[in-house]
Parts: C-alpha cells; structure tokens; sequence
C-alpha cells in the first residue's frame, strides 16, 4: 500500500512537471506570437479611440469595454475555433490567408493616407450623422467591433503561424492566451489614453504647481498623442501587411522580391557598418512598408475606379 501511494505520488509529481514544462512552452510561444503580432497590436491601440470622438466623456470608458468585449468574443468564440480548424485539417490554408489580411492592412493603410491627402473623410461624417447620441453609440460601437474582427484574425493568423510544430491542444491555449492578453494590453492602454485628458483637467485644478503644470502638459499633449498613434498605426500596418506578403510569397516559392528587399536591407546596413542589426531591422520594415503600399495602392485604385463607374453611367443617363 505504502509503495502504491509512493508510486501514486510519483507519478503525480512526473504530471506537475510536464504540465509546468507546457505552460513554460506556452508562455514562451505566446511571447513570440505575440511580438510577431505587434503591428496589428499597434495598429488596434492607434485605431480604437477615434471610435469614442464626439460622445459624452462618460460613456468613453463603458464604449471602450463594450469594445473589448466584443473583440473577446471575435478572438474566442470565432477565430478560436476557425484556427483549430485550419491547424487541424488545412494547415497549407494558412499562408493565403495570411496573405489576404496582409494585403487588407496594406489597402487600410493606404486608403488611410489617400484620405488625409485628397480630404475625403466621407465615411467619418457619415458615421457622426446619426440621429441621437445612442445611435452613434452603437454605430461607433458596431464599427469599432468589425474593425476589430479583421485586425484580431490577422493577430491570430500570425499567432497560429508561430505554434507550428506543437501539439493542438498547446496551440489552443497558446492562441487563447494571446486572445486574452493582447485583448486586455490592448483596451487597458485604450482605456487610459482616452482618459489622459481628464486626469490632465483634475490635476490642473490642484493647488499644486507641479500637479499644475504636469495636468496642463497632459491635456495639451492628448491630441498630439493621439495623432503620433495614428500615424504609427498607419506606418504599421504597411510594415506588417508588406512583410506578410513577402513572407508568403517566399512560402510560395515566388521568392524573387522578398530576397531583393532582404539582400537590400542588408548591404545597406553592412556599409553603415554600425548597429547593423537594428539599420538591418529598419530597412527590412521600409522595404516591408513600400511593397504595402504598392499593394494597399492598386487595391485603393481599382476601388476607386470601380465606385466612380456607376456614377459616370449614372451622370450620363
């Protein structure tokens, strides 16, 4: 009986190690896939609080989580499984539809500068001409959570990418925790931004002068903030759509561009002849972000021009 409990034991104690070396590998492949998505996590911070512009200051906050719950929902309820799914019986999937999300933060991102050059804010102005604060609520609310589902299966589709090789149970929970975490990172870093301003009005209200000062840099600094993240959400999302289409080109075998734009960074980097890794980084993502917008631009064109064909026909009758 004795060496029964001990084998028990043993045996038990054999179990708590493999499960803390899963969690340890878990942990491990979460930090990779996550890093790998941290564009599209850049891009979800910089993108999020516009959706909460022109609302009362405090629905801002239960807007932010109503958001990240349904961003939850996306990640776990649906591309949870959707993932698993591919793992399981069409892993070959997985590049092409990569390369689909790609190339749709490259045309975002490029739609975006198209945007800011030509002034054509139309989808903006449609979305803030809602009828009653509660509409544009749950229009903002409904438009932030579609926004969301593309960038969230992009984060996953790279997290996927980045579990090759372990179990698919480990996957599961590698790609759950990376739903959780990220969600949380995300909406958290959201939720303070798009507070900053107020906490800046309190403190500017103190008797405090450094309270004071501090308070007032804050408040004059939100919207220089806010429009920095948006011009480092765009930048990203080329970056991460280009790589992720020359990465797949060379899955693909059409591996011709992605060596150029590698072969390119390098000698670049090697005749700086100092920090070669980090110059090496940056010319890889320029070279990235130029193949996305090359890409996000043919796709905006041809948009473009199949919108402006109706109204010709349209004009012409």
């Amino acid at each position: 009986m004795p060496s029964g409990l001990i084998a028990l034991l043993d045996d038990v104690a054999t179990l708590t190690k493999l499960a803390a070396a899963s969690i340890d590998d878990i942990g491990l492949a979460v930090g990779k896939a996550g890093t790998k998505a941290a564009g599209v996590v850049i891009d979800d911070t910089a993108v999020t609080p516009r959706y909460v512009t022109g609302l009362s200051p405090e629905r801002e906050l239960p807007i932010i989580g109503k958001i990240a719950l349904g961003s939850l929902k996306n990640k776990l309820l649906i591309l949870l499984p959707v993932a698993m799914l591919l793992a399981a019986f069409a892993e070959w999937l997985i590049t092409p539809l990569l390369m689909i999300g790609g190339a749709y933060l490259a045309f975002e991102a490029t739609e975006k500068i198209w945007e800011k050059l030509s002034g054509d804010h139309h989808a903006e102005a449609e979305l803030l001409a809602a009828d009653t604060p509660q509409e544009l609520e749950e229009r903002q609310v409904a438009g932030a959570i579609r926004t969301d589902f593309i960038l969230s299966a992009e984060i996953m589709a790279i997290a996927l990418n980045e579990l090759d090789g372990m179990g698919l149970w480990m996957q599961g929970a590698a790609l759950a925790a990376v739903a959780i975490a990220i969600t949380v990172a995300v909406y958290g870093v959201v939720g303070l931004i798009v507070k900053l301003d107020d906490i800046g009005l309190h403190m500017a209200a103190r008797s405090n002068s450094a309270s004071q000062a501090f308070g007032r840099l804050l408040v004059t600094g939100v919207p220089k903030l806010l429009t920095a993240l948006a011009v480092i959400g765009t930048a990203a999302m080329l970056w991460v759509g280009g790589q992720i289409l020359l990465h797949g080109m060379e899955e693909l075998g059409a591996d011709t561009v992605a060596h150029l734009v590698h072969d390119t960074a390098h000698h670049l980097a090697e005749g700086l002849g100092f920090m070669v890794g980090a110059w090496e980084w940056l010319f890889n993502a320029i070279g990235g972000a130029i193949a996305g917008i090359i890409v996000g631009g043919i796709i905006v064109a041809a948009l473009h021009l199949m919108k402006r064909k109706p109204a010709e026909e349209a004009t012409a009758h």
